[in-house]
């Protein structure tokens, strides 16, 4: 009877750390991140300020949830692109590429929250929830650049001819994360991420209407381009496949 008592109140406190993280959620669709404060979040759930510390030890560590839920969520979004098309990584990594940005732009409050705005210190550490789920799906590309590798390894730069702090960084990476990429594989799947990541950045931040009233095929353009690098195919993307929300 008393573990069934112990399991029924695990049970209450997870449910209701649940509640927080979608009322949370919520709030930042519908005002933006500055909105998830732990009073806000306190006033919508009808409880105390207090209340929401014996379920998250601040609003660091909220954010730090909803983030990881967002991360799983992009995750499992891109993992779906991926095994709905052909079985060739080759093929699969562009597959990917579209599927993130199909999240990013179909959920772009979320995308900015999770790449675009600043992260608490107490988010950083390692053992953090929001650490956690952003090197799992840091590794999602990774791996599928290894699995690349392993079938045709693509061309690399001579990182002896590197500036030496760039090639310290891409060996302190490589070694950390345990890839079985070489080091100069590395740097070329470091420089395809950053420069798909930081054109999606641009247009969640609205910075590309300067010049592109349709961001579309500018990504396709960059699809091409990180493609290329790799020594494989961009091809097409599917008809409706972008911008869904699911």
């Amino acid at each position: 009877m008393e573990r069934t008592g112990s399991d029924r109140r695990r049970r209450q406190h997870e449910a209701t750390r649940d509640e927080i993280r979608r009322t949370a959620r919520a709030l930042l669709i519908e005002a933006g991140p500055q909105a998830m404060s732990v009073s806000a979040v306190a006033r919508r759930m009808g409880l105390s300020g207090p209340a929401i510390y014996r379920y998250y030890a601040g609003h660091d560590e909220l954010v730090g949830a909803v983030i990881a839920e967002l991360f799983a969520e992009l995750g499992a979004a891109i993992e779906q692109a991926r095994d709905d098309g052909p079985a060739s990584p080759a093929e699969r990594l562009p597959a990917m590429a579209r599927g993130l940005r199909a999240w990013a732009t179909s959920r772009p409050v979320e995308f900015r929250l999770l790449f675009a705005a600043p992260i608490a210190e107490a988010n950083r550490a390692p053992e953090s929830e929001r650490q956690r789920a952003g090197e799992h799906f840091d590794e999602l590309f990774l791996r599928e650049a290894e699995a690349l590798w392993a079938e045709r390894p693509f061309p690399v730069p001579d990182l002896r001819e590197a500036d030496p702090g760039l090639r310290a960084q891409v060996l302190a990476y490589t070694e950390r994360k345990g890839t079985s990429l070489p080091p100069a594989a590395v740097q070329v799947f470091l420089t395809c991420w950053t420069r798909l990541y930081g054109l999606l950045v641009m247009e969640a931040l609205d910075q590309l209407a300067f010049a592109y009233t349709d961001p579309e095929p500018v990504y396709e353009a960059c699809i091409a381009e990180v493609a290329a690098l790799l020594g494989i195919a961009a091809g097409a993307a599917p008809a409706g496949d972008v911008g869904r929300r699911s």
